[in-house]
């Protein structure tokens, strides 16, 4: 969905990445607005360092390239000297950044765009942060962030209701300084927290290391390492537990990817069981696929191994791999959706070769034996329990 994105410097075109005309979410929300419209009136002047953290599709980012862009036209030279960098653990977000700022004519140049693998800027004045989901994934950026703050650096944070706990303003609380909310309009809802950077913050927990449990299957007690912004990062979730214990085994696995890899107990499992087999581990997340290599390298000594930080499959070459093995998300951010798992079955189809398989674990209830069906023309079920189901396609030529 392409829509226009009111902001106090700029109407913008905004799509999410990739494109979908199916899709009719937008690429911003209520606190978005929220925050930017307080912006406009708590720094108009644009100056200083400004760190964006958990645009989760560029909106954030766009509007402040927006912002540069008007006082420059506007000859406000001193205005405009303020940097923009956006710190994003996503590749989709990365890649929606990239193409909103095209689609508005705004320079990239004047952007810097970096990943939660990056080392964060030095000097931050304005800290604008987008409250994940992942209670984890803030505390792990607040942390790296903290140090670059001074006493006269602006941190506000957004977010619909729903997505502030006291948890949430207990972690700027700790982690920045002195912390309060501000009221609620349209549902959205700002944080105010003001850096004390004498105070002790304590020791930044992640990654997160420990054993998997003896039901793990191919992986029981086994190592794995989880970087915050993970799935289910402090435990083995409960699908991928009950994958494990149905996973096709070697030999002669061949090509596998492991798709939506998180942490890599899948293909980890995989190498484990068959040490000819050759694992791609894709995600589009920046800690999950440095997760996954941290598990695989923990536990694998020999093995053939590739890491890749994409969207699904895009850019594979076609009838490419044997098998493919994915837990796919049926959540976008807040949203429910299945976009992404569909376009993870069309993609396998297109990487594997004839009579390739896609083994794919899901909850009963996403009905994923009829997308599959649609896509490959077949399904079998290999296990179900009253919660999960695995599901096995082919490629028939």
């Amino acid at each position: 969905m392409n829509d226009r994105f009111t902001t106090p410097w700029a109407e913008l075109a905004l799509s999410r990445f990739p494109r979908d005309p199916r899709d009719r979410l937008r690429a911003w929300d209520a606190s978005d607005e929220y925050l930017l419209r307080h912006l406009a009136d708590a720094a108009p002047s644009g100056g200083g360092a400004v760190v964006v953290v958990g645009d989760r599709w560029g909106a954030l980012t766009t509007a402040l390239a927006a912002r540069a862009a008007r006082a420059a036209r506007e000859g406000a030279a001193g205005e405009a000297g303020g940097s923009v960098t956006q710190i994003t653990e996503s590749f989709l977000t990365r890649e929606a950044t990239r193409a909103n700022l095209a689609a508005n004519a705004l320079a990239e140049e004047g952007v810097t765009l970096l990943t939660t693998r990056d080392a964060p800027p030095r000097r931050v004045d304005v800290l604008l942060v987008r409250v994940p989901k992942s209670l984890a994934l803030l505390e792990d950026q607040l942390h790296r962030l903290a140090p670059a703050l001074h006493e006269d650096s602006l941190v506000v944070g957004t977010g619909m209701v729903k997505e502030i706990h006291t948890s949430t303003l207990a972690l700027f609380e700790r982690i920045v300084g002195p912390t309060r909310t501000s009221l609620a309009e349209r549902k959205a809802r700002l944080i105010f927290a003001s850096p004390a950077p004498a105070a002790d913050r304590g020791t930044d927990p992640w990654p997160l290391r420990y054993l998997l449990p003896q039901d793990a299957a191919l992986v029981a007690g086994r190592p794995v390492v989880n970087h915050a912004g993970v799935f289910c990062a402090d435990r083995l979730d409960i699908g991928t537990r009950f994958f494990l214990q149905h996973l096709p085994t070697g030999p002669g696995l061949g090509q596998v990817v492991d798709l939506g890899c998180g942490n890599g107990v899948v293909g980890t499992a995989v190498a484990l069981a068959d040490p000819t087999a050759e694992v791609l581990f894709t995600d589009e997340s920046y800690p999950a696929v440095a997760s996954a290599e941290e598990t695989y390298r923990a536990n694998v000594a020999d093995g053939k191994a590739a890491f890749r930080v994409g969207d699904g499959l895009e850019g594979l070459p076609p009838d490419s791999a044997d098998l493919v093995l994915s837990n796919p998300p049926f959540h976008s951010h807040q949203a429910t959706t299945d976009a992404v798992a569909r376009r993870m079955f069309q993609g396998a189809r297109r990487v594997l070769r004839p009579g390739g398989e896609l083994w794919i674990v899901g909850n009963r209830h996403l009905g994923y034996h009829v997308k599959l069906r649609r896509v490959f023309g077949n399904m079998e079920l290999v296990a179900s329990d009253p919660k999960f189901v695995v599901l096995r396609a082919v490629r028939r030529g």
